[in-house]
């Protein structure tokens, strides 16, 4: 009865000791850094911004191209903002909330109030696209800091997606702008 006793006492002891050294001990590595959080931070809210503007596209032009382009935008940066929330979540860092919290204005490519009023002019078409290009231009400027200073391996292939997919519209925003 006397070994019974002791198991008791002892197999709880040893067990509180061996997940108090294993949690010191074998703590993982850290999978990023402070730029991965800035990246992710900022990519935040300026994919939101994109989606933002691509929503009402469809009803104040008539041009395909330009609906397609807009929908594009719309499917390939909503997951990408699901994705770096989890990531903000997963890294203990705070997410960007929806209504915004810091200045915009300063992030590349970031168009402000009087930018988003010149969509309701009449040449809606042309407008979106200049500003999406500036938009863009500042997600790729972004993505190529993370690139160059982040160390998480899924952020920097986010970053790099962003940069190789948001080059590729620019030139289709170029050329729908006929230059």
């Amino acid at each position: 009865m006397n070994c019974k006793f002791l198991a008791g006492f002892a197999l709880p002891a040893i067990a509180a000791v061996l997940v108090g050294c294993s949690s010191q001990t074998f703590a993982p590595p850290a999978d990023h850094n402070a730029a991965d959080v800035t990246f992710a931070q900022d990519m935040v809210p300026h994919h939101r911004q994109a989606v933002e503007m691509s929503g009402p596209v469809p009803q104040h032009t008539g041009d395909q191209r330009v609906i397609t382009l807009a929908k594009q935008i719309q499917r390939a940066q909503q997951p990408e903002i699901d994705q770096l929330t989890a990531w903000l979540k997963d890294w203990g860092a705070p997410v960007p909330s929806p209504m915004g919290g810091m200045d915009h204005g300063q992030m590349p490519g970031m168009v402000d109030t009087a930018g988003l009023d010149q969509l309701r002019d009449a040449a809606y078409d042309r407008k979106w696209l200049q500003l999406m290009i500036q938009h863009h231009s500042g997600a790729v400027a972004m993505a190529r800091t993370e690139l160059a200073q982040g160390s998480s391996v899924d952020a920097k292939a986010m970053a790099q997606r962003i940069v190789d997919t948001q080059e590729a519209e620019i030139t289709t925003m170029k050329s729908l702008l006929g230059g």
